[in-house]
């Protein structure tokens, strides 16, 4: 399959300059085109000096790519770490050795078609285990991405990593294709995933397409496609950045007077024994709805900064 992606077409002959863009794209990743690829295209797009994405997504696979500018890359962390929702197509009866379309296709068993086994099996995945990452993955073992070596036929020990299964849910079933979506922490292979649903099933799977439909806060269906974004204007697309606090919507908020917010400002621990808030990490705002970053109140009611906007 050829991706069939939009070219960014240059009219001026003397290159812009880049210059401090701040917020969060929320990106449509097209497929055949990689998490990095897309991250220059669209920080070209914007003339954004520093730009950061948040959660690499196959070439293969599609959707939602928060792509974050200037200041709140200093935040990205915390979405980085937010669960991600996904819908997979799984080819039913057959298995690769790639776990998806790209590797060497294999035959094995007939599809099940009884709609209640199917969604038990599927609820069997929900809770916590342990997954090994598969050999064609991009994370690094002695410097080199795992997939440079299942190309060159090595198979090295990789650790097994606790994940978190909140949901998975039958959406349809036709034949041998299923189609599922499912809400996984941070450093799930849905591609594992697939081909052990099939080993359950008894006939074998291999992840034929994936979307992603959400990470943390964030949801697909408000993000921007390429071709898209290159219709609009600089300011057009400028607009549809949001705010940087809105990467932390998960943690609690806390609104400080503004001699306060001077203090952690210029880095300075304050003790307020009025801080009626319980101990723990905060996002803070002044009292002007300033955001000015992500402070920790301990148990002696001492509040710090822990990551600041820059004033």
């Amino acid at each position: 399959m050829t991706a069939n992606i939009p070219k960014i077409k240059s009219t001026q002959q003397v290159k812009m300059p880049l210059e401090d863009v701040s917020g969060v794209l929320l990106f449509n990743k097209p497929f055949g085109l990689s998490s990095n690829t897309a991250l220059q295209r669209v920080r070209h797009l914007l003339r954004a000096k520093k730009a950061g994405h948040t959660g690499t997504l196959d070439p293969h696979a599609t959707g939602l790519l928060p792509i974050c500018f200037g200041e709140s890359t200093k935040f990205s962390q915390w979405i980085l770490d937010a669960p991600k929702g996904y819908i997979a197509t799984l080819k039913l009866g057959f298995v690769s050795d790639t776990l998806d379309g790209e590797g060497e296709i294999t035959q094995q068993g007939k599809a099940p078609s009884d709609l209640p086994f199917i969604e038990q099996v599927l609820s069997s995945f929900l809770g916590s285990s342990e997954q090994i990452p598969p050999m064609h993955a991009a994370i690094k073992h002695q410097g080199k991405p795992l997939y440079s070596y299942a190309r060159s036929g090595q198979t090295v020990e990789r650790t097994a990593r606790r994940i978190e299964i909140t949901s998975c849910r039958l959406l349809s079933v036709d034949e041998d294709v299923l189609r599922i979506e499912c809400l996984v922490s941070k450093g799930t292979y849905i591609r594992v995933l697939a081909s052990e649903i099939g080993e359950k099933l008894g006939c074998g799977a291999y992840l034929m397409a994936l979307e992603r439909v959400s990470t943390g806060p964030y949801h697909l269906d408000e993000a921007v496609d390429l071709e898209s974004l290159i219709g609009l204007t600089e300011q057009q697309r400028r607009e549809r950045l949001l705010p940087v606090d809105t990467l932390l919507s998960g943690v609690p908020s806390l609104i400080v007077d503004e001699h306060t917010a001077q203090n952690i400002l210029c880095g300075r621990v304050t003790t307020n024994n009025s801080l009626s808030s319980n101990p723990g990490i905060y996002r803070v705002y002044s009292n002007q709805n300033r955001f000015l970053g992500l402070c920790e109140i301990s148990l002696e009611h001492k509040l710090r900064a822990i990551r600041l906007m820059a004033t």
